[in-house]
């Protein structure tokens, strides 16, 4: 059942670019998998299989979330906005290693969903009682 109500253009934008950071990490699992199966990786420094198997769990998480916005169910916005939060860690974290066009890539999208996800019409969406 959905909890749309008069759901705001926001939150249907937020799940939208929320979903797509999920793809992406259900992708990146895709290739650390293949990776992990046909190419000779040295085993010492990144294991392919708990790589992927983290990407699953949270790309699959992220990507659950983004649905629940896109479909206006309230649920999902607790997600997104954990994982958006950890997003500017890791721009922070690409900032610092001279990875500074990624950083900001990484940062402008991580605040563009938080913006979204903490609109004023998103907030009284969230407020309204069923």
């Amino acid at each position: 059942m959905s909890e749309s109500g008069t759901r705001p253009p926001a939150v249907r934008n937020a799940g939208f670019l929320v979903a797509a950071e999920g793809l992406a990490g259900v992708i990146a699992a895709v290739v650390y998998l293949v990776r992990g199966l046909f190419f000779d990786v040295d085993q010492g420094k990144v294991s392919g299989f708990g790589n992927a198997i983290w990407f699953v769990l949270v790309g699959g998480a992220v990507l659950a979330a983004g649905a629940a916005l896109i479909t206006g169910r309230r649920w999902g916005r607790g997600i997104a906005v954990f994982f958006n939060l950890l997003l500017l860690g890791v721009a922070w974290y690409l900032f610092t290693s001279d990875q500074v066009a990624y950083g900001i890539a990484v940062a402008v999208l991580a605040l563009v969903a938080l913006a979204l996800l903490f609109s004023p019409s998103t907030v009284r969406w969230l407020s309204q009682r069923d």
